[in-house]
């Protein structure tokens, strides 16, 4: 007889075996971003509308460079994740996994060219 109860066998555990811990790695990134999105849009809104040396000038500086390195590394990580949800629910197979790897390559490519873009700016 198990004193088990239902919830209890099943904590932590989804069809993947992995469900809590892939919801709270969203709530975490949901929370950062909740932070992050604001921060983001007033360092580039701030930024932009001088001339080019300005821009420069401004996003030479270690806080904006930060936020906006911040924003595009967890928003693209988080947009990432979702999208992969998404493809795991309706694509199967190998194109399943082609699409998975295209959808890591392409987040990645993002994320290394928009902070070769803010590391040139800053220089």
């Amino acid at each position: 007889m198990q004193y088990l109860t239902d919830r209890k066998r099943a904590q932590g555990l989804g069809a993947g075996s992995s469900g809590t811990q892939g919801h709270w790695q969203m709530m975490v990134r949901s929370m950062i971003m909740v932070v992050l999105v604001p921060l983001f849009i007033c360092a580039l809104g701030h930024g932009i509308g001088g001339s080019f040396a300005e821009v420069q000038e401004y996003f030479s500086r270690p806080f904006p460079a930060i936020v906006l390195s911040l924003g595009l590394i967890v928003g693209l990580i988080h947009l990432m994740y979702e999208a992969q949800e998404a493809i795991e629910d309706y694509v199967h197979g190998v194109a399943e996994k082609l699409a998975l790897v295209a959808l890591r390559a392409f987040c990645y490519t993002l994320i290394a060219a928009g902070l070769f873009a803010i590391a040139k700016m800053a220089l």
